[in-house]
This record gives C-alpha cells, structure tokens and sequence, in this order.
C-alpha cells in the first residue's frame, strides 16, 4: 500500500488514475528498485488514513512523486477502491529499441494488394486501402506503397520479458500460422513538422521469441509449435523489413521532411525497468523514390 510518511503526516495516495509510470517513481524514491505492478484497491486497507496526493501523473523518470503533476486540494472522485497500492521489484526486464538497424534497414517498396490480404485482416494498412477494397472490383491490383524496416528489440534489463496474457488466451492467427501473445506491442508512427500524425503501423498482434542473443545467453522463447513466447535478458525478438505489418503505408503521403516514430510496449501493458529506451525518433526525409531515416534519438513512447 503506499502510504506518504511523517514528514506530511501519514496518509494515502488516491488510486484514481495511479499506474505503473507512478509506482516506478515510488519503488525508486523509496530505493525498492523498480515497479513491477500498481493497483487500485481498498484490499489492504487504508481508507480510513487521510488522503494526502490525488490525480497523480508521472512520466516515469522523477526522482520522487514530489516532482509529478498532483492536484492541489487532495481528494478522490469516490471513496471505493481508492488507495494505490505498488509492488516493486529489484530485478525486471528492459526493452530497447534498436535505432541503427532501424535505419539501416528502412526502404520504399511498391506492392499490390493482392499480396496483402493476409496483413490486412490486421488492419496494418492506411484506410484509403480499405475504401479501394470496398469501391473497386480490381482492387487487388492496386499497388500500396510501404515503408519498411527492421524492428530490433533487445532486452537490456534484468529479467525475462513476458506477456501479459496467460497463453490460453491467445490467439491463433491462421495467416501467419503462429500464436499472438500481445496486442498493441509495437506501433509506428510518421508524424509531421507540427507533430500530428499523418501516417501510421502497427503490430496489432506480436510472437515474442529469442532470435538473436549475444553475451552468453541462450534462447529460453520461440514461437513455433506453441511454445512458450518471451524475450531472454541479453535476447532481442527480431521482425524482419520483410515480414507481414513491418512497414507503414505512407501510399497518401506527400514528398517532404517527416520524424518517424517507433515505440514498443506504447501503453507500458508490462512493467518495465524504465520506458526511456522504448522509442526510436528518427528524421525522416521522403521522396516519390527514395526515403531516409537519420538522427534516431531513444524516448518515451
């Protein structure tokens, strides 16, 4: 439970809206190391403490919750499941993206749609393809232009990234072949020069496995024959330029300077170390022919 100590007098957190960007802050100010789970609940008690911060907002690096957005008058909007509650834990995973193979790896391909059938069962093309499908009756040779690349995700932290959903219930993608343990694992973005969003991917669905490993570590996750998905600490789960959604259909997308943004685990679903390597921004220059992506620096999703 996390209660505020005597310096301001014993108290509780307001649960409303307090999630795991906010109980980071308090396993670190607190030296608990990292956390690894934040509920809302009058379980353990609490509701008769006074409530001493309310609407807290965190963006997961602060120091303390001193330093996040709080009301200034602490009160709940309900008096029923009210208290945040933490867990911490001193080891954990840490997703990274890799920003030189994303760059590395980015290229312009022109492809029909009948070829894309199966990625459009994900929704993994821009919603102009859609209409086409809807209007034209040859629109299976209709040709969509993809921005693809290469999505390597290392886990740099200290313990096995897992998903979050027991494995009976995922899904089973008969495209593909192979079980879904995440939705909304990776999304990508292009965005323009006042930052609104003109263009956009995602993995809707995502197969955690060890493709590669370096430092002594062995492959412990694979996809194949329902086995067990995750991503080793020292692993990183590879989706290759030239897999099904790896790409952003930028068909509608005038020539010009763009920032092309590629985050994982976006909605911070799973606990994480910290989020500040979870998105590469690129510079993203585009033309009819050719496109570049430099200068990726790592952030928050």
């Amino acid at each position: 439970m996390c209660n505020i100590g005597r310096r301001q007098g014993w108290g509780v957190i307001c649960g409303d809206g307090f999630g795991v960007l906010e109980a980071l802050v308090v396993c670190r100010s607190i030296g608990l190391g990292y956390a690894a789970a934040a509920f809302q609940t009058d379980l353990f008690g609490g509701l008769d403490l006074p409530v001493v911060l309310s609407a807290v907002e965190c963006a997961g690096n602060e120091s303390s919750l001193a330093g996040c957005y709080h009301q200034h008058k602490a009160t709940c909007s309900t008096r029923k499941e009210t208290v945040a509650v933490v867990v911490c834990t001193r080891e954990l995973a840490d997703l990274e993206v890799n920003a030189d193979e994303l760059m590395r790896s980015a290229y312009l391909e022109d492809r029909q749609m009948y070829f894309l059938q199966c990625a459009m069962e994900e929704n993994c093309l821009a919603s102009s393809a859609y209409q086409l499908r809807r209007d034209e009756t040859d629109w299976h040779l209709i040709t969509r232009r993809l921005l693809r690349f290469t999505a390597k995700i290392t886990n740099v932290g200290t313990a096995s990234f897992r998903p979050a959903v027991p494995k009976h219930l995922w899904q089973f993608h008969q495209c593909h072949m192979h079980y879904h343990s995440m939705e909304v694992f990776a999304t990508f973005d292009v965005l323009d020069g006042g930052g609104m969003k003109v263009a956009e991917g995602h993995k809707a669905s995502f197969c955690l496995e060890d493709n590669q490993c370096t430092d002594g570590a062995k492959p412990g996750f694979a996809c194949a024959d329902y086995g067990d998905q995750g991503i080793s600490v020292n692993c990183s789960d590879i989706y290759r330029h030239n897999i099904d959604c790896q790409w952003v259909d930028v068909t509608d997308l005038n020539p010009g300077l763009y920032t092309l943004k590629v985050s994982v685990n976006p909605e911070h679903k799973i606990p994480e170390m910290t989020y500040a390597n979870n998105a590469a921004v690129c510079s993203m220059f585009y033309s009819e022919t050719f496109v570049k992506i430099h200068d990726c620096v790592l952030r928050n999703p």
